[in-house]
């Protein structure tokens, strides 16, 4: 892996499906259960305990109706427009050739950018199964970036480490994504208070099994009542955090990393280079008295060296291996990777027409993470 490879091909898969799981995340339920208070909505209170219920959904919607709860209409669909841009951290890398032994490279390779940039469109049906309690299905589809640089450091004859060489790309491409989530939600004193949480699958091919995430989005808002009949404005606060499934792991043609002409040659380039390394840490140790040869800060900077070196020369020679079949060799990887920031803050704010039609917006901050959305979204009784 050294610096025969160019990331372009090799971590698009990897690294853009971290970003591309976290879209799921877009849904919040933009409708809530609103326990009405006050002496001014006194009359409101009585009619809606007064009231008959006329929908099967929620369960248990008559009793709360009762209470003084204004519910929603119990089933919707809505469209949301997302976008965000979130910093990454990679570790514990690998990489091997045609199925043949895997090389952690953690010790020559260094992430100097890792970010990614992505809009996407989601739909979301939805039902409230109880007065406090709405689930959903997530459907989506995106268009992302990924800005990545690294650089190949080797050490020198006194171990420090030496970049060799450093590569940089933006890789592009679309995507799809699905998942369930809920939202518990309460009236809490004229205002409201949401628990979004939900599991996505974004499944890519070159990877050897689905990426999954885990959302879990609390917000803390307020409901107000605009002069006409169901218009309201609602405003909130919250926080949002992403875990995703660390491990990532696939394997992609060897022809997709590099042409075969410039593949060669960065292989043959990184070989001298490498080769030129160990002969320093070599003249090096020679050069060390007996005494100074038994010091244990020399001997760590000596094995350190040598098994970076070590490292980076068995990937270069599998990689040269794998050349003369570069036709049907292939390349497999694995990494852990994770947001910078997992928690980001978040304000956003919804206009409802009426029961039937809602407009939301909201706006996310904080760290390394950014994040835009805008929704609309139409509800019906069931």
């Amino acid at each position: 892996m050294p610096d025969n490879c160019n990331p372009k091909q090799f971590f698009r898969k990897a690294m853009l499906i971290f970003f591309l799981a976290i879209l799921s995340s877009t849904v919040f339920a933009q409708v809530f259960t609103n326990k009405e208070v006050g002496q001014k909505n006194a009359v409101f209170i009585d009619s809606l305990k007064k009231s008959e219920y006329p929908y099967s959904l929620p369960i248990l919607g008559a009793k709360a109706t009762k209470a003084g709860y204004n519910l929603p209409y119990s089933a919707g669909i809505s469209a949301q427009y997302f976008w965000q841009q979130s910093d990454l951290i990679i570790d514990n890398l690998n990489v091997g050739f045609n199925n043949g032994p895997m090389y952690n490279v953690d010790e020559i390779i260094r992430f100097n950018t890792a970010r990614a940039t992505a809009s996407a469109t989601t739909i979301r049906p939805d039902i409230w199964l109880f007065p406090f309690l709405d689930i959903y299905a997530i459907l989506g589809r995106a268009k992302a970036s990924t800005e990545v640089g690294f650089g190949v450091w080797v050490p020198d004859s006194t171990d420090t480490p030496k970049q060799i060489t450093s590569a940089s790309t933006l890789i592009e491409f679309n995507t799809s994504t699905y998942g369930i989530g809920f939202t518990p939600t309460i009236g809490v004193g004229g205002g409201f208070l949401a628990l979004d949480m939900n599991v996505a699958w974004t499944d890519v091919p070159q990877l050897s099994k689905p990426a999954q995430s885990f959302v879990f989005g609390p917000r803390l808002g307020k409901n107000f009542k605009m002069k006409k009949p169901e218009q309201t404005v609602a405003i909130w606060v919250g926080a949002f955090r992403v875990h995703i499934s660390s491990e990532t792991n696939g394997s992609i043609n060897l022809s997709e990393v590099l042409p075969p002409g410039e593949l060669g040659s960065k292989v043959d380039e990184g070989i001298a280079k490498v080769g030129n390394a160990q002969q320093q840490v070599n003249a090096w140790w020679a050069g060390l008295t007996p005494a100074q040869q038994q010091n244990p800060v020399n001997i760590a900077k000596h094995d350190a060296a040598n098994r970076a070196l070590s490292t980076a020369g068995k990937v270069l020679a599998a990689a040269d291996n794998a050349i003369s079949t570069i036709g049907t060799s292939t390349v497999q990887y694995s990494m852990d990777k994770r947001p910078k920031d997992p928690w980001n803050f978040i304000v956003g704010s919804q206009f409802q027409l009426n029961k039937h039609w809602m407009l939301r917006g909201e706006y996310g901050f904080l760290g390394s993470r950014q994040q835009f959305l805008i929704g609309m979204q139409w509800r019906f009784g069931l």
